[in-house]
């Protein structure tokens, strides 16, 4: 028996992947986040599927139902929104299931970065503008920041914010970004990227608020940075006609002349 943690991506149910959907497929039980999972996803659940909404229980409890699963031999599917690598609980429940020996695995899933990204048709690190993504949140009543984990010191490195579960605290992520950023600096905020009733609100530190219905106070995701204007980059060098690279040598003299896909098997 294995209790299968699957990103369940950042909506839309065909934002899927193909492993998640066959592990969902073959579990007798699964446990979904109701508040976040799309409910077509559990379409893929087998016929006679015991389905739970753990949207209203605690950790005690989600363990209780997992653990009675593991007593009657079932796999369990546990399905959380996004990618399981940021902001799913999944590290705490581990740890109890470790504890009981309960084996588990980990199958990645769409993060909502990624979906908002696709949203804004973006790319988020930009030659010359930026070249990190840094994803990050706000303090919140369900966890606090390390120190030194700040907005302010994030934005001293000048990359592309990606900020979580912080829309709430739209007013403070303006004050504390601006005197690194500038009041110019491209803004968007991506309400349930991926879902039916998306909402894309562009501006920048100076106006978003403004632009922001009162209506969006949950689910969205805050974009901050230069490469959001998708303007004043340079080219890669990756597609330069000149750029010396093993698939495409420039001279005879190239240590790349005469490699082939089979060398890159070959050499690992």
């Amino acid at each position: 028996m294995t209790v299968h943690f699957i990103g369940a991506g950042p909506g839309a149910p065909d934002l899927l992947t193909l492993r998640g959907r066959d592990i969902i497929a073959s579990c007798p039980v699964c446990l979904y986040a109701g508040s976040l999972v799309p409910e077509a996803i559990l379409s893929h659940c087998p016929e006679g599927a015991r389905i739970v909404n753990t949207a209203p229980m605690n950790l005690d409890q989600i363990i209780d139902e997992i653990k009675a699963a593991h007593d009657a031999g079932q796999d369990v599917a546990r399905l959380h929104s996004g990618d399981l690598s940021v902001w799913s609980a999944m590290g705490e429940q581990m740890r109890r299931l470790r504890a009981l020996e309960i084996p588990v695995s980990v199958t990645p899933g769409v993060p909502s970065f990624a979906a908002a990204a696709a949203a804004l048709g973006a790319e988020l690190t930009l030659p010359g503008l930026a070249q990190s993504v840094v994803l990050t949140r706000t303090p919140g009543r369900a966890s606090t920041m390390p120190e030194g984990e700040t907005l302010t010191n994030f934005a001293a490195t000048g990359a592309t914010l990606a900020i979580h579960l912080s829309v709430q605290n739209l007013t403070s992520v303006v004050s504390d970004l601006t005197p690194a950023y500038g009041a110019d600096c491209p803004v968007a905020v991506v309400y349930r990227a991926s879902w039916p009733d998306e909402q894309i609100i562009r501006g920048t530190l100076a106006d978003i608020e403004a632009r922001l219905g009162k209506e969006v106070t949950r689910t969205a995701l805050i974009l901050v940075g230069p490469a959001l204007a998708g303007e004043g980059f340079t080219e890669s060098c990756l597609y330069s006609v000149d750029y010396d690279r093993r698939y495409r040598p420039q001279s005879a003299d190239s240590p790349w002349a005469g490699w082939t896909p089979e060398d890159e098997t070959a050499h690992g």
